[in-house]
């Protein structure tokens, strides 16, 4: 599986399965939502693995810039505000940064 798919599954993963804790505790839903929210967050875990790295760190922090921009659309997509420029921009430097953990030239 490419890198990009992993992390794209992973930060859709993560996001779905926090969610469902929020709205058990924050929102006041059903604790069936706990469920849901659990899967979610092992296939989360599990998607992690299949980036191709030699280090968990380093597979984390580039996944953060992926979760960021996940984040953004979520609050877009599902809670209906849109990301502002702050956002935006903030979003493209994690991107950024994110790119350079990934992608940068590293002995073998």
């Amino acid at each position: 599986m490419p890198t990009i798919l992993a992390y794209i599954g992973a930060a859709l993963a993560e996001i779905g399965g926090c969610f469902a804790f929020w709205a058990w505790l924050r929102l006041g839903k059903s604790p069936w939502w706990i469920a849901p929210g659990v899967a979610s967050l092992t296939l989360f875990a599990w998607l992690l693995t299949l980036v191709d790295s030699a280090a968990a760190g380093r597979t984390y922090a580039a996944y953060g810039g992926i979760y960021i921009c996940a984040s953004l659309a979520w609050l877009w997509a599902v809670e209906g505000l849109r990301p502002d420029r702050w956002d935006l921009t903030g979003a493209a430097i994690c991107l950024a940064g994110a790119g350079i953990i990934l992608f940068a030239p590293r002995p073998a």
